[in-house]
């Protein structure tokens, strides 16, 4: 999880950065976009990890999934996570909408990571002996 939330950390700055540079109209380094790209990837690649891992440990545990908090906050996050990613590559000039969503998508992310952070201490403290 937590190189889940690095990864949002640098995209969060990586995204100040672009938005910054296109709203002063000054040119952005030619490696931003591409490394803002790269760790969107990285991010979501690390959250469908983590979801596969939290499916298959409580499975594997419990024997089912159950119904509790952190599995809501997961799939919330889940979610989000995929609208951002797919949202961005809907941007480009004519898409404004585009890159509205990705912003709202990104700004309810970091609330979810909250919460998904809040619910999983508890589920952490189930297998700790």
């Amino acid at each position: 999880m937590g190189l889940t939330i690095l990864a949002y950390l640098l995209q969060c700055l990586s995204g100040g950065i672009v938005w910054y540079a296109r709203s002063s109209r000054i040119p952005r380094p030619y490696w931003l976009r591409s490394f803002h790209y790269t760790s969107g990837v990285v991010m979501v690649l690390l959250v469908l990890l983590l979801l596969v891992i939290g499916l298959i440990g409580t499975i594997g545990h419990y024997g089912s999934l159950g119904q509790s908090s952190h599995l809501v906050a997961g799939l919330l996050v889940v979610f989000l996570t995929l609208l951002s990613a797919w949202s961005a590559n809907q941007i480009n000039s004519r898409n404004m909408w585009a890159r509205n969503l990705h912003l709202i998508a990104n700004i309810l992310l970091c609330g979810g990571l909250v919460f998904v952070s809040l619910t999983g201490w508890s589920v952490v403290q189930k297998y700790l002996p």
